[in-house]
């Protein structure tokens, strides 16, 4: 099992920054993807980024110079620093992990909030 602990959600002017923190634990294997997916009231959950235990990243196209999606893998923690922030950015943000080696099991964060909003 693995077991993903959330945190740096808020309520944030337009313009404005916030980091989201993940933090992983129990079973992560030795390979894995980690991430962030938001949903927000009416509509489905959509990726935001994504980035494996190699270092290689994959960005939503509404948040491509905007968010920056990194991790220590010695802690199993990933991070979204998110700048400029827009209204439409609004949403609950979820961590997300993949893991790359057998079993390939997936598992999800509680989620935590983020409102941009003046």
């Amino acid at each position: 099992q693995v077991q993903l602990v959330e945190s740096g959600g808020g309520l944030v002017q337009p313009g404005g920054s916030l980091r989201l923190s993940c933090a992983a634990s129990g079973s992560t294997g030795s390979s894995n993807a980690m991430g962030w997916y938001r949903q927000a009231p009416g509509t489905q959950r959509e990726l935001v980024a994504t980035i494996t235990s190699g270092g290689t990243t994959n960005y939503a196209d509404s948040v491509k110079g905007r968010f920056t999606i990194s991790r220590d893998n010695a802690e199993n923690t990933v991070y979204l620093q998110m700048n400029s922030l827009k209204p439409e950015d609004t949403a609950v943000y979820y961590c997300n992990l993949r893991r790359l080696v057998f079993p390939r099991n997936e598992y999800w964060g509680q989620g935590t909030q983020v409102t941009v909003s003046s």
